[in-house]
């Protein structure tokens, strides 16, 4: 790689020698030139998507917390078990997904004359042979409906990936809440499993939905998934106080809702995917289902270290009561959600990159990679500022309860503090799965869970809600540390930067 390199850019090459690609070029980082308008076009909307459903989430614990305490802390035991499993289920596909598609996408955008070279190429493989019909046929019909492998995989394994996910929750909820610390003589477990269990009835829709944000966002389009978010989670504000309160469904009602505006989530997307992409394929070989499966481990085997963590932390919270872990909840939530605003920046850097690599535009790849990691940089400060400044008095909005308030209180300076660190993290993860470099993605995560784990056990126990969230800062830390060092020492895909 670092040899075409070489030939392709020479003398940018020579000066080439960067101690940290995160300065590099760091003063054009609001300039709006054809780099930066592309990465606000992609950012913008996916941060909003992402953003979206866990503000929906935080309405739901806000409208929760006005019923009490305990069915808060219920609650967010359930959500906690609900997400890291649909983490488990779908960040693997996702982020695979985007990749693939952005790359079949750029190859896919070849001229007439390319179209005419493909044509001429000896017959090969049943592969190659694939890939020259798609690359004839995407150019020929350019009015027609695209034919991405990845988008039919995505669809049916996301599928698939739901209705186990439903029918192991559901099946499963009361051992799990248990395992979460929800005991069976505790307040906490009927309402808990009731949400958990009802909610659980929308893992397809949340699945497929997901599969298909992966697939739009290969094609570098953020806003119709936003569209359809957007819609779906108002319909599910709207539903909340009518199902909790004025039907008087409680926590119940708190979950039909959300699993109804899952469905119409999905069901909008796949309406719109359906008028862009030929999803019926015309063979099995045609879907590489093989090429999913083995990145795809990969990232399995880091999302599991990554839900772990933030399970285990969870976990820790529940076993310390029910006061605990309503703020526990409150902040991660908060937590959870300004850092995912960065994640957007990783959506933009992973599409952008993806497209780069296929092409071999190994100075657009340093570009693309330089310039959202400053964005993020700036983006988490911005954040650690105004959640410092406002969440001590936005707590009120979840909570009336004093002991919960007072614990939120100490958990504000590290959901505050921590925002460039994990606007880094996330931003990272994006530049490297744009990059495909998914097995180091895999490795490095599984050893920075392992020493967080061990400091949770030894935090937890003797500094209580404090060290928990002590624990989670380590983690985060060690979390952009692993991406920092792959792009630093210049190894793997980043081996060009060597020249």
């Amino acid at each position: 790689m670092a040899e075409d390199d070489d030939e392709r850019y020479p003398s940018e090459n020579k000066r080439r020698v960067p101690l940290c690609i995160l300065f590099k070029d760091a003063r054009r980082v609001f300039t709006l030139d054809e780099l930066g308008i592309e990465i606000a076009r992609i950012a913008l909307p996916a941060a909003m998507a992402l953003a979206a459903d866990p503000i929906a989430s935080l309405v739901d614990t806000a409208f929760i917390g006005q019923i009490g305490p305990v069915e808060l802390a219920a609650v967010g035991v359930s959500i906690a078990v609900f997400n890291q499993v649909s983490r488990i289920a779908i960040f693997p596909l996702v982020s695979v997904t985007t990749s693939f598609v952005a790359e079949e996408d750029a190859i896919a955008t070849v001229s007439p004359a390319e179209v005419q070279e493909c044509e001429n190429m000896e017959i090969g493989s049943a592969v190659n042979n694939e890939n020259k019909k798609l690359i004839t046929h995407t150019v020929k019909s350019g009015r027609g409906k695209r034919h991405i492998p990845s988008a039919s995989s995505a669809l049916i394994i996301g599928s698939i990936l739901g209705l186990c996910q439903a029918i192991f929750l559901i099946s499963g909820a009361k051992p799990i809440l248990n395992f979460m610390g929800v005991k069976s003589d505790s307040p906490m477990l009927k309402p808990a499993q009731q949400y958990l269990t009802l909610r659980s009835l929308g893992a397809p829709a949340v699945l497929l939905s997901l599969a298909m944000q992966g697939v739009f966002r290969g094609f570098k389009d953020t806003k119709t998934p936003l569209y359809a978010i957007v819609v779906g989670d108002l319909t599910n504000i709207i539903l909340d106080p009518m199902f909790i309160f004025y039907f008087r469904l409680g926590v119940s009602g708190a979950a039909i809702a959300h699993v109804i505006s899952q469905y119409l989530i999905s069901i909008m997307l796949f309406w719109r995917l359906m008028q862009q992409v030929d999803l019926l394929p015309p063979s099995i070989k045609y879907l590489q289902f093989g090429r999913f499966v083995k990145n795809g481990f990969l990232l399995l085997m880091r999302v599991i270290a990554v839900t772990f963590c933030v399970t285990l932390a969870a976990s820790m919270a529940a076993h310390l009561g029910s006061t605990s872990m309503a703020a526990f909840q409150v902040c991660l939530q908060v937590w959870l959600t300004t850092s995912l605003l960065a994640d957007g920046l990783a959506v933009a850097g992973q599409a952008i990159l993806a497209s780069a690599f296929a092409k071999k535009d190994y100075d657009r790849a340093a570009a693309t990679a330089s310039r959202v990691l400053q964005l993020g940089l700036v983006l988490g400060f911005a954040l650690a500022l105004v959640l410092g400044v406002g969440l001590p008095f936005g707590a009120r909005i979840f909570t009336k309860d004093v002991s919960v308030l007072h614990l939120i209180s100490t958990g504000i300076p590290f959901v505050a503090a921590t925002q460039p660190i994990n606007a880094l993290a996330f931003v990272f993860d994006g530049v490297n799965f744009g990059a495909s470099d998914f097995a180091y993605s895999a490795y490095s995560m599984v050893m920075v869970a392992l020493a967080s784990i061990f400091l949770l056990f030894i935090l937890s126990p003797t500094h209580g809600f404090i060290g928990i969230w002590v624990g989670l800062t380590i983690y985060m830390s060690l979390r952009a540390l692993a991406g920092f060092w792959r792009i630093g020492t210049r190894t793997g895909p980043w081996g060009f930067l060597r020249s």
